[in-house]
């Protein structure tokens, strides 16, 4: 049985406790349907952008954007690696909110496979485990071998292994742990010929999503690894042989780091919710009805039709004016509202 070495040290006690009171915040926030459909499909451009900039991808946000938007035609190797990520994250994201997703290596293979679709030519190498050995070199330097992975004949058992770790403690481990420990062993492994990252990180999103964190799909954690590539491939890397090294892995410092991603965009989406327009109370559904039957309606006639005081009633008014659903007319004891 394999048990990953780590601490949990104040740190990452400290940020996962900001974690779930940002979490709280954001659901408490009540926002509309369409907001939330506005976030999750900034989130998925986002992370498609940043997940495939950290491999390399020369795509610019603005060009990525574009992209998602209106898919051309005929398509470069850089667009279809974008194209091909966002279709990976929209399928991961819709299996995992309808209870369908099952964590296991045939989900593995099938989103490597829907990442690297029309990038690589050898059918072996796309929806399945490596069959040949790969070596890890250095980015800056060609010829330097930075990590030599395990043997392509210790990849299936050591990928059931992780497996079956995540499976066994999905409802046991705290979500950030838990999609923290796949995230590093499963780019240690390597399982791979390509698209290793691309494929890791999607999976950290469903273990994410199916570990508790339910509004994984409004969060892009892949854009604060971009931001500093370098660290983010130390961080999560190892340096020298797997086979030196297995026993002495220790996973606390990635942990720290992966929790601080979380927590950094779980705070950018906070910032924003001001500016986002919330979900509506049932008093205020019916002042919009009765607005959209009537035409208008006044402070008297909401008040026949609603049991709420007088200074609520105000409230409701200055609410919905202030989200511009609704606007006023007239002056003094002539005002009326409108729908805006």
């Amino acid at each position: 049985m394999w048990i990953p070495k780590y601490t949990i040290r104040n740190k990452l006690l400290r940020i996962i406790r900001e974690i779930g009171e940002t979490l709280g915040a954001i659901k408490a926030s009540r926002l509309t349907e369409p907001a939330l459909a506005k976030l999750a499909l900034e989130a998925r451009t986002l992370s498609s952008y940043a997940s495939t900039s950290i491999e390399g991808n020369p795509l610019p946000l603005t060009d990525v954007k574009r992209l998602i938007k209106q898919t051309p035609a005929q398509v470069r190797d850089a667009e279809r690696e974008v194209l091909n990520y966002n279709q990976a994250l929209e399928w991961v994201n819709a299996e995992v909110t309808n209870g369908s997703f099952e964590i296991s290596t045939k989900a593995f293979e099938k989103i490597q496979g829907m990442v690297i679709e029309g990038l690589m030519d050898n059918p072996f190498d796309i929806g399945k485990l490596r069959q040949k050995p790969v070596v890890i070199r250095d980015p800056q330097q060609a010829d330097q071998v930075m990590f030599i992975p395990p043997d392509h004949g210790d990849i299936p058992e050591l990928n059931d292994t992780l497996i079956t770790f995540v499976s066994n403690n999905i409802r046991e481990l705290d979500p950030i742990l838990l999609a923290g420990i796949f995230h590093k062993q499963a780019v240690i492994i390597h399982p791979f010929m390509d698209g290793n990252g691309r494929s890791t990180r999607l999976m950290t999103t469903a273990i994410l999503g199916l570990a508790g964190l339910d509004i994984f799909p409004i969060f892009s954690f892949e854009a604060y690894y971009n931001r500093n590539v370098t660290r983010y491939f130390q961080m999560v890397g190892e340096t020298g042989d797997y086979y030196d090294l297995k026993g002495q892995i220790d996973f606390t410092n990635w942990l720290e780091y992966f929790a601080e991603g979380i927590l950094d965009e779980l705070k950018r989406i906070q910032k924003i919710l001001p500016d986002l327009p919330v979900r509506l109370e049932p008093h205020h559904e019916v002042l919009l009805r009765y607005i959209e039957d009537h035409g208008s309606i006044t402070q008297r006639e909401y008040g026949e039709i609603s049991d709420r005081s007088l200074a609520a009633r105000k409230k409701d008014f200055s609410k919905l004016i202030q989200l511009d659903l609704i606007q006023s007319e007239g002056i003094g004891r002539s005002i009326y509202y409108i729908k805006a």
